[in-house]
């Protein structure tokens, strides 16, 4: 398993390209970050590396491995897994508003 830990910033609205290793092979994906107010909690959305949308409004909250991979039923995607990480040691199990610079996200291979 190739793990990647990809540091977050507590910029709002925050969009980035990830140059990762998935299954053995490179992968680049561009990820966009924003805070539902709604719902209280930040979300994920992931476009492959020509802008196509792959998945929209999942949500970066921490669990238990392995139910806390945010990609689980999404392993048809081939785009590995991904866990949300607590490394600033905030004390809540997912960021608020100005806290996700405390967060991480761990990627991964496919888990089978």
């Amino acid at each position: 398993m190739s793990d990647q830990v990809i540091a977050l910033s507590n910029n709002p609205n925050q969009t980035f390209a990830l140059q990762l290793t998935v299954n053995g092979a490179s992968l680049t994906l561009n990820i966009a970050l924003s805070f539902s107010y709604m719902a209280g909690y930040w979300q994920m959305t992931i476009y492959d590396a020509q802008g196509q949308l792959l998945l929209s409004g999942l949500p970066l909250i921490t669990g238990v491995w392995p139910a806390a991979n945010i990609l689980s039923q999404y392993q048809y995607l081939n785009i590995g897994s991904c866990y949300l990480l607590n490394t600033g040691n905030a004390p809540v199990d997912y960021p608020g508003i100005d806290d996700i610079g405390q967060f991480s996200l761990l990627w991964g291979d496919n888990i089978t």
